[in-house]
Formats: structure tokens, C-alpha cells, sequence
């Protein structure tokens, strides 16, 4: 599904900044070691008789693709994570993944940029690690992964055998797709118009502030930031709001297969909205228990045999994901602290900024959030077409205020 046709890019991008100098054999190198590691990172697409697309790890490794141009600005990285939005991957001949040097004298930007449909925010990080691990020191031993081939490897056999699980799978599947088939669409995908990126850092001391305060509440730096989202898009948009984020939820929570390095994209959401009737405060231990209560009804290893038995359907659901109305604010992910060194024998990371992604699968706002190094870094993109960018701005703006203000109250009491 995330693949598509492979016409339209569904790209998703992690930016970072480096203090040191390097040379092109360097940074071949290193990039060379992260495939050697990891199968999924040498793959190209290819499609069997049924048109359906596979992996393929072919005998003579292609190397990842490495584009330089000079550092100009600090915000170049903006406009070069844009065009990796837009540019699509010849997966028949390259890898899923690509590289981008932004090289200056002493600080060059770096971006990996890679097709989603190869991996999540958690695996990309992975592999940025292992990459900085070995660009410093060659020599560093980062192992070998052992790839997920299949649903086999992540379902218990015990359930995935299950004859009732079976059924159970083949059910929902067949009442989804048929709901899906009969849901009525747009003849046209919304027109997207521009895309754009919003990037911001709280400082160290307001980040402590925060996730100092969320504590004091009883609630998840993710469920403040989910209420503050929801209050912003319902100040600036009004009743064009949907009182609606999507959030993504880690399947590694569930799923202790799945190790924190193997490269591998399954998304669980659950959707979080807030209850108009009481104030910011009050919502936010609702919201925290709602959370709570879906998160622990997600079952990863059903949803995977469901998605698994309903491959003749995801043409009407990516078509309905298209063309059907947009029926929530946005996306919503919190990677949560990042947890790579900074000081490096041959070079320091002055900032890893949170990861980008757009694509071609309906309302395209997403706010992705990380910290590194005591701040929280907020990555907010979008397009015209769903979210006009003065409006996102003033969601940002607002997003803002209320960290603010809810820090200052609490102060104040």
C-alpha cells in the first residue's frame, strides 16, 4: 500500500547536522557498512506474475546514491528535505534509500531520505546511529541483522496457525473491504498544491519545563502535545476542524520480534480527540486514560493477518484514502528522546532534526516531534491543498502559546 503504483513518491526524510570534514570515501564508506548490516537496505523492487512487488536482494550490492551540493544557509536542509519529498525512487534499479550532503567547511548538513514502504521513524534511526557509529570508526562492529522475510517471522505461530485466528482475520478483512468498496468517493484526489515544511526547537530549559510538568499531571509528553495540537487546530480552523489526530504507535511495544534495529514498516494508530466541554487541564487526564484504554486493545499480530488476507482490497483503500474527505486534523508522532551520542572522536552531531514524510495517501499535515540533546524538535509539514500554510503557521503559533502558558500557570499555582 505504501508503495503503490511507485509513481508517487511517499518519501520520508531525516535531517541532521555534523561539526567536522569529511571526505566523499568517508561517507561512502560508512554507508557501505549499513548495508553490508542490513538486507533490506541493498534491496530493489520487482514484481512477479501477479504484479505483486517483493523485495529482491540482488548478488552485486547497488550502493546508496550519494548527491552533494555546497552549504549556502542554515535552512538549506528545508528546501533540499522538499525536493526528496518529490523526487521518486527507480526501485527497480537503486535502492529504497538515498543520501544527501549539504557540505560546508566545518558544519555540513546530511540527510538520509528514504521510501517509506522500507521503513518506520524507529528503524530509520537505527540505522543513522550505526551510520555515525562507523563513519567515526570504521573499525566499529555493528553487527548483522537477521531481516524480517515475512509475517511469519513477527506472529506467533501458535496464533498465526490458529484456525480461529484465521478466520477471525479473513472475516474483518472481507467486512472491511467490502465497507471500503461501497464507502462513496471523490471521482478527483485533492489537489495538494505546494508542499511546505515548519521546523522549531524548544530550548533545553522549557523542554525540562515540560516534560517536568506533564509528569506533575499524571500524562505523556505525547498526550500534552496531542490536547495542544487539537486546541490550535480548533482556534485557527473553527468548524473546518475535526477534533481528530492520528497517532502512530510503536508495534516493537508489542511485538518483541521485531528488534529495535531491523528494518521494517507496519504502522498501529489509534485516534485521539479532546472533549470540548472541559478546559485544557481537565482534558488532559481524559485524553491520557482514553490513550491508554485504546493503546491496550491494539493487537498487532490480528491486524497484520487481517492486512495480510486483504491484499485485493488495498487498491479501493488506497483509493479511498485519496479521494475521501480528509476526516482528521493530522498526524501526530512523538519518536520521543533520540538516543544517539553527541560527542564523536572525529566529528560532534550539533542537532538531529525530527524526520519529514509526505505522500500521496490523502491529508498530508503531520507534526512529528523528537528530542536530542535536551530539546524538542518539531517538524511540521503539510500542503496548500489541505492546509493552507498561514493557517499552519498560526497552529504553530498556538501549539506554542499553550506550552507556554500552561508553564506559566503552573509556575503561577
Amino acid at each position: 500500500m505504501l508503495l503503490g503504483d511507485g509513481t508517487e513518491p511517499f518519501n520520508a526524510v531525516i535531517p541532521f547536522r555534523l561539526r567536522g570534514t569529511f571526505t566523499l570515501k568517508e561517507i561512502q564508506q560508512a554507508l557501505a557498512q549499513i548495508q553490508n548490516k542490513h538486507p533490506w537496505l541493498r534491496a530493489l523492487i520487482s514484481h512477479d506474475e501477479k504484479n505483486t512487488p517483493w523485495f529482491n536482494v540482488p548478488e552485486k550490492t547497488v550502493s546508496i546514491p550519494v548527491r552533494i551540493i555546497t552549504r549556502q544557509g542554515e535552512d538549506q536542509w528545508q528546501e533540499e528535505s522538499r525536493r526528496e519529498w518529490n523526487t521518486t525512487f527507480h526501485y527497480e534499479k537503486l535502492p529504497l534509500i538515498r543520501f544527501v550532503w549539504i557540505k560546508g567547511e566545518d558544519v555540513s548538513d546530511m540527510l538520509f531520505a528514504f521510501h517509506h514502504c522500507l521503513c518506520d521513524g524507529g528503524s530509520a534511526m537505527a540505522f543513522l546511529y550505526e551510520f555515525l557509529k562507523v563513519l567515526d570508526n570504521p573499525a566499529a562492529d555493528i553487527g548483522t541483522e537477521n531481516p524480517i522475510l515475512g509475517i511469519q517471522d513477527v506472529v506467533p505461530a501458535n496464533i498465526l496457525n490458529s484456525r480461529r485466528q484465521k478466520l477471525k482475520a479473513k472475516f474483518i478483512g472481507k467486512l472491511a473491504a467490502t465497507a471500503i468498496k461501497w464507502i462513496p468517493v471523490g471521482k478527483k484526489a485533492v489537489e495538494r498544491q505546494n508542499d511546505y515544511l515548519i521546523n522549531w526547537k524548544l530550548d533545553e530549559t522549557v523542554s525540562k519545563e515540560l516534560i517536568a510538568y506533564c509528569k506533575s499531571q499524571g500524562v505523556t509528553v505525547n498526550t500534552f502535545l496531542s490536547a495542544a495540537v487539537l486546541h490550535a487546530f480548533k482556534k485557527v480552523r473553527g468548524e473546518k476542524s475535526f477534533n481528530k489526530v492520528s497517532c502512530p504507535v510503536d508495534i516493537r511495544r508489542f511485538a518483541t520480534q521485531i528488534k529495535e534495529d531491523h528494518i521494517f514498516a507496519f504502522g498501529l494508530m489509534i485516534v485521539v480527540s479532546a472533549d470540548e466541554k472541559l478546559n485544557f487541564t481537565d482534558n488532559l487526564r481524559v485524553m491520557q486514560k482514553s490513550v491508554e484504554q485504546k493503546t491496550s486493545k491494539l493487537n498487532p499480530y490480528l491486524t497484520m493477518m487481517v492486512m495480510e488476507s486483504g491484499h485485493n482490497a488495498l487498491n479501493n483503500f488506497t483509493k479511498l484514502l485519496k479521494n475521501g474527505k480528509s476526516s482528521n486534523d493530522c498526524m501526530f508522532s512523538n519518536l520521543g528522546r533520540i538516543q544517539i551520542p553527541h560527542e564523536y572522536k572525529e566529528f560532534t552531531v550539533d542537532t538531529i532534526f525530527s524526520p519529514s514524510v509526505i505522500g500521496p495517501l490523502g491529508n498530508t499535515t503531520t507534526l512529528v516531534v523528537s528530542t536530542y540533546r535536551g530539546k524538542m524538535d518539531f517538524s511540521f509539514m503539510g500542503s496548500e491543498g489541505y492546509l493552507p500554510y498561514t493557517d499552519a503557521l498560526a497552529v504553530r503559533d498556538e501549539v506554542m502559546q499553550t506550552i507556554h502558558s500552561q508553564l506559566k500557570q503552573a509556575v503561577l499555582s
